[in-house]
């Protein structure tokens, strides 16, 4: 049996953050059985996971941004297009493509919610390694059931005779 492998997408932009949802991920899915990726920041993620995914080595992809309100732009069209950008990889492919992405609608620069996000994507990470392993086991067992011949033909609805009894 060979081991699952696991591909990790994470943007730069706030990379002592974002990369708290890998130490969280690592935690729980084995170093060995990951590949990690970088991408300059969260639009770029759905095209990188699309392109992993469809390379077939991967039980999922895993993908990590911190999007946030730098004031120029609001941060809801960059998340909302990531995240429907990472549906439509998994659908596409086939394979689970799991986000930790993070969009706070009050974030400054201080130690103290530094630390708050850093704690979070730690967290996030681990979710996300237990999404991983679940669906993956999920489908394993869907598959198994698919690939299962019947044990005897089943009638959805009682079949009558000609005396209008049920059989």
């Amino acid at each position: 049996m060979t081991l699952a492998r696991y591909a990790f997408v994470k943007a730069n932009w706030h990379s002592d953050i974002v990369d708290q949802s890998l130490a969280g991920f690592t935690e729980i899915v084995s170093p060995e059985a990951v590949d990690v990726f970088d991408v300059p920041g969260a639009f770029e993620l759905p095209l990188m996971a699309l392109e992993l995914a469809r390379t077939g080595r991967y039980e999922a992809v895993v993908s990590a941004a911190f999007v946030v309100d730098g004031g120029i732009y609001r941060h809801d069209f960059v998340a909302q297009a990531v995240v429907d950008g990472l549906m439509r990889a998994g659908l596409e492919s086939g394979v689970p493509v799991l986000s930790v992405s993070l969009t706070p609608h009050h974030y400054q620069e201080t130690e103290h919610h530094n630390a708050i996000f850093r704690a979070h994507f730690v967290e996030k990470g681990r979710e996300a390694a237990r999404a991983a392993l679940a669906i993956g086991k999920t489908r394993a067992a869907a598959k198994a059931l698919s690939a299962a011949p019947l044990a005897s033909p089943r009638r959805p609805w009682p079949v009558e005779t000609q005396d209008r009894r049920a059989v």
